[in-house]
Protein backbone atom coordinates (compact mmCIF):
# COMPACT_ATOMS: atom_id res chain seq x y z
CA UNK A 1 0.00 0.00 0.00
CA UNK A 2 0.82 3.60 -0.57
CA UNK A 3 2.04 5.41 2.48
CA UNK A 4 -1.29 6.45 4.34
CA UNK A 5 -1.16 10.72 4.10
CA UNK A 6 -1.53 11.69 8.25
CA UNK A 7 -2.51 14.90 8.12
CA UNK A 8 -4.70 14.00 5.48
CA UNK A 9 -6.40 10.95 7.72
CA UNK A 10 -6.47 13.09 10.32
CA UNK A 11 -8.36 15.70 9.11
CA UNK A 12 -10.97 13.32 7.55
CA UNK A 13 -11.80 12.04 10.84
CA UNK A 14 -12.48 15.70 12.38
CA UNK A 15 -9.28 15.99 13.83
CA UNK A 16 -7.10 19.04 13.92
CA UNK A 17 -3.70 18.41 12.28
CA UNK A 18 -0.13 20.48 13.34
CA UNK A 19 2.68 21.14 10.50
CA UNK A 20 5.88 22.30 11.48
CA UNK A 21 7.21 25.15 9.66
CA UNK A 22 10.95 23.71 8.85
CA UNK A 23 12.13 27.44 8.07
CA UNK A 24 15.63 26.91 8.62
CA UNK A 25 15.54 23.42 8.96
CA UNK A 26 17.02 22.47 5.49
CA UNK A 27 18.85 19.63 5.91
CA UNK A 28 17.17 15.99 6.53
CA UNK A 29 19.79 15.52 9.69
CA UNK A 30 17.98 18.50 11.28
CA UNK A 31 14.13 17.16 10.17
CA UNK A 32 14.92 13.90 11.58
CA UNK A 33 15.06 15.58 15.00
CA UNK A 34 12.16 16.84 14.99
CA UNK A 35 10.94 13.10 15.39
CA UNK A 36 10.45 13.17 19.54
CA UNK A 37 7.78 16.37 18.70
CA UNK A 38 5.93 14.08 16.10
CA UNK A 39 4.55 16.53 13.63
CA UNK A 40 1.35 15.53 12.10
CA UNK A 41 3.20 17.22 8.87
CA UNK A 42 6.43 19.14 7.90
CA UNK A 43 5.76 22.06 5.82
CA UNK A 44 9.18 22.87 3.27
CA UNK A 45 9.95 26.09 2.58
CA UNK A 46 10.35 26.27 -1.74
CA UNK A 47 8.82 29.69 -1.99
CA UNK A 48 10.80 31.96 0.20
CA UNK A 49 13.31 29.23 1.82
CA UNK A 50 15.90 26.90 0.40
CA UNK A 51 13.86 23.99 -0.14
CA UNK A 52 15.00 23.13 -4.13
CA UNK A 53 14.59 20.24 -6.24
CA UNK A 54 17.81 18.78 -5.99
CA UNK A 55 17.33 17.96 -2.44
CA UNK A 56 13.48 17.23 -2.36
CA UNK A 57 13.93 13.88 -2.46
CA UNK A 58 16.18 13.69 0.58
CA UNK A 59 14.37 15.61 2.89
CA UNK A 60 10.32 14.52 1.82
CA UNK A 61 12.67 10.69 2.87
CA UNK A 62 14.04 12.46 6.42
CA UNK A 63 10.24 13.50 6.78
CA UNK A 64 9.01 10.21 6.08
CA UNK A 65 11.13 8.31 8.81
CA UNK A 66 9.55 10.36 11.28
CA UNK A 67 6.29 9.39 10.42
CA UNK A 68 5.04 12.80 9.25
CA UNK A 69 3.67 13.91 6.22
CA UNK A 70 5.98 15.77 3.65
CA UNK A 71 4.24 19.20 2.53
CA UNK A 72 6.15 21.69 0.59
CA UNK A 73 5.23 24.69 -0.85
CA UNK A 74 5.75 25.57 -4.01
CA UNK A 75 6.75 29.37 -5.65
CA UNK A 76 4.31 29.31 -8.67
CA UNK A 77 1.34 27.85 -9.96
CA UNK A 78 3.04 26.02 -12.38
CA UNK A 79 2.07 22.60 -13.16
CA UNK A 80 5.39 21.05 -13.77
CA UNK A 81 6.37 22.81 -10.68
CA UNK A 82 3.71 21.07 -8.87
CA UNK A 83 3.90 17.31 -10.12
CA UNK A 84 7.86 17.50 -10.13
CA UNK A 85 7.84 17.94 -6.03
CA UNK A 86 5.00 15.11 -5.57
CA UNK A 87 7.31 13.07 -7.66
CA UNK A 88 10.61 13.21 -5.48
CA UNK A 89 8.29 12.26 -2.70
CA UNK A 90 6.44 15.29 -1.55
CA UNK A 91 2.81 14.17 -0.46
CA UNK A 92 1.12 17.76 0.25
CA UNK A 93 1.94 20.92 -2.54
CA UNK A 94 1.17 24.09 -0.95
CA UNK A 95 0.40 26.81 -3.73
CA UNK A 96 0.58 30.78 -3.47
CA UNK A 97 -1.72 33.39 -4.37
CA UNK A 98 -4.20 31.35 -5.68
CA UNK A 99 -6.52 34.51 -6.44
CA UNK A 100 -9.63 32.70 -8.29
CA UNK A 101 -11.81 29.71 -9.08
CA UNK A 102 -9.05 28.98 -12.38
CA UNK A 103 -6.49 29.33 -10.56
CA UNK A 104 -7.43 26.60 -8.65
CA UNK A 105 -8.67 24.49 -10.62
CA UNK A 106 -4.72 24.41 -12.41
CA UNK A 107 -3.91 23.22 -8.92
CA UNK A 108 -5.82 20.26 -8.93
CA UNK A 109 -4.87 19.30 -12.47
CA UNK A 110 -1.12 19.66 -11.98
CA UNK A 111 -1.95 17.76 -8.49
CA UNK A 112 -4.20 14.79 -9.63
CA UNK A 113 -3.67 11.95 -12.08
CA UNK A 114 -6.77 11.32 -14.55
CA UNK A 115 -10.10 11.23 -14.21
CA UNK A 116 -9.40 14.00 -11.69
CA UNK A 117 -6.44 15.85 -13.54
CA UNK A 118 -3.66 16.24 -15.99
CA UNK A 119 -1.07 15.27 -13.59
CA UNK A 120 2.05 13.81 -15.56
CA UNK A 121 2.48 10.03 -15.07
CA UNK A 122 5.19 8.77 -12.93
CA UNK A 123 5.57 6.63 -10.70
CA UNK A 124 7.37 8.77 -7.86
CA UNK A 125 9.66 7.36 -4.58
CA UNK A 126 6.33 7.23 -3.24
CA UNK A 127 4.98 4.50 -5.61
CA UNK A 128 7.79 2.15 -5.94
CA UNK A 129 6.49 -1.47 -5.94
CA UNK A 130 2.62 -0.11 -5.28
CA UNK A 131 0.43 -1.68 -7.37
CA UNK A 132 -2.68 0.82 -8.73
CA UNK A 133 -0.49 3.85 -7.42
CA UNK A 134 -2.37 6.40 -9.58
CA UNK A 135 -5.62 5.81 -7.91
CA UNK A 136 -3.67 5.71 -4.46
CA UNK A 137 -1.74 8.69 -5.15
CA UNK A 138 -5.00 10.34 -6.16
CA UNK A 139 -6.82 9.51 -2.66
CA UNK A 140 -3.26 10.21 -0.65
CA UNK A 141 -2.05 13.69 -2.45
CA UNK A 142 -2.82 16.60 -0.51
CA UNK A 143 -3.25 19.94 -2.31
CA UNK A 144 -3.50 22.91 -0.10
CA UNK A 145 -4.17 26.53 -1.73
CA UNK A 146 -3.25 30.20 -0.14
CA UNK A 147 -5.75 33.06 0.14
CA UNK A 148 -3.68 35.60 0.69
CA UNK A 149 -4.84 38.81 -1.66
CA UNK A 150 -7.48 40.93 -1.06
CA UNK A 151 -9.34 39.97 -4.52
CA UNK A 152 -8.56 36.19 -2.85
CA UNK A 153 -10.90 36.81 -0.48
CA UNK A 154 -13.39 38.71 -2.86
CA UNK A 155 -13.31 35.63 -4.79
CA UNK A 156 -13.51 33.23 -2.15
CA UNK A 157 -16.51 31.76 -2.91
CA UNK A 158 -15.96 30.89 -6.25
CA UNK A 159 -12.52 29.35 -5.10
CA UNK A 160 -14.63 27.00 -2.28
CA UNK A 161 -16.74 25.50 -4.73
CA UNK A 162 -13.17 23.84 -6.53
CA UNK A 163 -13.83 20.00 -5.72
CA UNK A 164 -10.37 18.03 -4.40
CA UNK A 165 -8.69 20.93 -2.60
CA UNK A 166 -8.08 19.71 0.75
CA UNK A 167 -7.03 23.15 2.77
CA UNK A 168 -7.74 26.94 1.93
CA UNK A 169 -5.20 28.62 4.22
CA UNK A 170 -5.89 31.91 5.04
CA UNK A 171 -2.21 34.03 5.14
CA UNK A 172 -1.88 36.55 6.99
CA UNK A 173 1.27 38.12 5.99
CA UNK A 174 0.58 38.91 2.01
CA UNK A 175 -2.74 39.83 2.61
CA UNK A 176 -1.90 42.64 4.94
CA UNK A 177 0.21 43.87 2.41
CA UNK A 178 -2.10 44.05 -0.64
CA UNK A 179 -4.70 45.83 2.20
CA UNK A 180 -1.84 48.35 2.25
CA UNK A 181 -0.51 47.36 5.77
CA UNK A 182 2.74 46.00 4.90
CA UNK A 183 4.56 44.28 7.33
CA UNK A 184 1.71 44.70 10.32
CA UNK A 185 0.41 41.26 9.72
CA UNK A 186 -0.78 41.20 13.48
CA UNK A 187 -2.59 44.78 12.85
CA UNK A 188 -6.80 44.38 13.98
CA UNK A 189 -7.79 45.50 10.53
CA UNK A 190 -6.17 42.72 9.30
CA UNK A 191 -7.44 39.44 12.07
CA UNK A 192 -10.66 41.03 11.77
CA UNK A 193 -10.40 39.64 7.76
CA UNK A 194 -8.59 36.64 8.64
CA UNK A 195 -11.22 35.62 11.28
CA UNK A 196 -13.91 36.73 8.54
CA UNK A 197 -12.05 34.37 5.73
CA UNK A 198 -11.80 31.07 8.08
CA UNK A 199 -15.41 31.27 8.95
CA UNK A 200 -16.51 31.32 5.57
CA UNK A 201 -14.75 28.55 4.39
CA UNK A 202 -15.68 26.55 7.63
CA UNK A 203 -19.33 27.54 6.97
CA UNK A 204 -19.22 25.90 3.33
CA UNK A 205 -17.55 22.40 4.97
CA UNK A 206 -14.32 23.16 3.89
CA UNK A 207 -11.16 22.62 5.64
CA UNK A 208 -9.57 25.67 6.64
CA UNK A 209 -5.80 26.36 7.33
CA UNK A 210 -3.82 29.21 9.74
CA UNK A 211 -0.87 29.95 11.59
CA UNK A 212 -0.92 29.46 15.03
CA UNK A 213 0.65 30.03 17.98
CA UNK A 214 0.15 29.52 21.72
CA UNK A 215 -1.97 32.77 22.19
CA UNK A 216 -4.13 32.17 18.61
CA UNK A 217 -4.75 28.43 19.24
CA UNK A 218 -7.77 28.13 21.31
CA UNK A 219 -9.53 31.21 19.17
CA UNK A 220 -8.60 29.51 15.83
CA UNK A 221 -10.24 26.31 16.85
CA UNK A 222 -13.12 27.91 17.96
CA UNK A 223 -13.44 29.30 14.70
CA UNK A 224 -13.28 25.89 13.23
CA UNK A 225 -9.81 25.79 12.28
CA UNK A 226 -8.70 22.50 11.91
CA UNK A 227 -5.30 22.65 9.90
CA UNK A 228 -2.68 24.46 11.53
CA UNK A 229 1.11 25.35 10.92
CA UNK A 230 3.45 26.67 12.90
CA UNK A 231 7.23 27.78 13.26
CA UNK A 232 10.37 27.47 15.44
CA UNK A 233 11.05 30.91 16.05
CA UNK A 234 8.86 31.74 18.42
CA UNK A 235 8.88 28.56 20.63
CA UNK A 236 12.68 28.71 20.64
CA UNK A 237 12.62 32.24 21.67
CA UNK A 238 10.16 31.88 24.28
CA UNK A 239 12.32 28.72 25.39
CA UNK A 240 15.33 30.00 25.96
CA UNK A 241 13.97 33.14 27.84
CA UNK A 242 12.83 30.65 30.15
CA UNK A 243 16.08 28.79 30.75
CA UNK A 244 17.43 32.16 30.83
CA UNK A 245 15.63 33.05 33.74
CA UNK A 246 16.03 30.09 35.31
CA UNK A 247 19.36 29.56 34.87
CA UNK A 248 19.87 33.20 36.64
CA UNK A 249 17.83 32.24 39.58
CA UNK A 250 14.70 32.99 38.89
CA UNK A 251 12.95 29.90 38.98
CA UNK A 252 10.92 27.98 36.51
Amino acid sequence: MIRPNRVKDRLRQGLHALCFAAWGYSGADHLERLAPAHPDGVWLEGEHGEASFSDLANLTRAIDLIGATPIIRVHQNEAGVIYRCLDLGAMGVVVPHVNSRDEAEAVVQAGKFWPIGKRGSYTSRQGIGVPDYHNLANDQTMLIVLIEDVIGVENLDQILDVEHVDVFFVAPGDLAQTMGLPGMAGDPRVQKVVDETLARIVKRGRTAGALVTQANAAHLYDLGVRFFMSGPATWIEAGFKQLDQTAAGGGA
